[in-house]
């Protein structure tokens, strides 16, 4: 197969995996709206009674940026891995002469394409109605930062779709998700969590990927990036291999 033609499908397919959760409206509104439903309440109107608009928006630009991409990774590959075995699509591909990493990547790149639509859409929110103001470098810094998180949190999701069957996966990522979130410090400042949960927040990917977040805009933020992102990219390992392992189950099944 020559260079062009690989390119060609790995295009199409990455266009058609858009287009498919474009339509899905559930998709759209657990991970578009909902991040930017909670900022607008959480970053713009109850913010101005806490220490001025503009600090409070400008803060949990970095949090729920973090769960915006959590959302879009983890409904997209643990809901979407798992709905499409239990219809038969996933070993359809495989029988097919289409390149075997040719679904992931598209997956992968259309929930980095998802996750730029969201973080533009809260980048405009914080601009337009939350007074943030900053330096052009360090909106990039958080915008890359944002989306280089993507990928420990759709091994994840390839994790999930693995092992969850079709009718259960969207709760069980509801079950990971929502928790993860809260007790990361992405709805409220960790600072304001018990001390308890503090323990705890330090072994949730979503936490380490928040505090990145936080130190790429100059917001209050605990530990050193380096051990921020040698976490994430601990989970990001382990994660896959529980992934290749519910791969290998399915095809023993299958097969053996």
């Amino acid at each position: 197969m020559t260079l062009a033609r690989t390119v060609r499908i790995y295009t199409l397919e990455t266009k058609y995996e858009f287009l498919k959760l474009v339509r899905m409206r559930t998709y759209v509104l657990f991970t578009l709206l909902f991040p930017l439903m909670f900022y607008i309440f959480f970053g713009l109107a109850m913010g101005r009674g806490q220490g001025g608009a503009t600090t409070m928006a400008t803060y949990l630009l970095g949090t729920y940026g973090t769960f915006a991409v959590v959302g879009v990774s983890l409904f997209g590959f643990g809901v979407g891995i798992a709905v499409e075995r239990g219809l038969g699509w996933l070993q359809l591909k495989r029988a097919s002469p289409m390149p075997p990493l040719a679904g992931i990547f598209a997956r992968l790149a259309v929930c980095v394409m998802f996750s730029a639509i969201v973080i533009a859409a809260l980048f405009t929110l914080g601009i337009m109605f939350g007074g943030v103001r900053m330096p052009v470098r360090q909106w990039l810094a958080l915008s890359s930062t944002l989306l280089a998180g993507v990928l420990p949190f759709c091994t994840l999701g390839l994790a999930i779709g693995n092992y969850a069957k079709p009718n259960s996966a969207a709760g069980l990522v509801n079950i990971i998700y929502l928790p993860m979130a809260f007790c990361s410090g992405l709805w409220i400042p960790i600072q304001y969590l018990p001390d308890f949960l503090k323990h705890v927040a330090v072994f949730l990917p979503a936490y380490h990927l928040s505090q990145v977040a936080l130190t790429a805009i100059h917001a209050p933020s605990d530990g050193s990036v380096a051990v921020h992102w040698e976490a994430l990219a601990g989970f990001t390992i382990v994660f896959a291999g529980l992934a290749w392992l519910g791969y290998r189950r399915e095809q023993e099944k299958m097969y053996g």
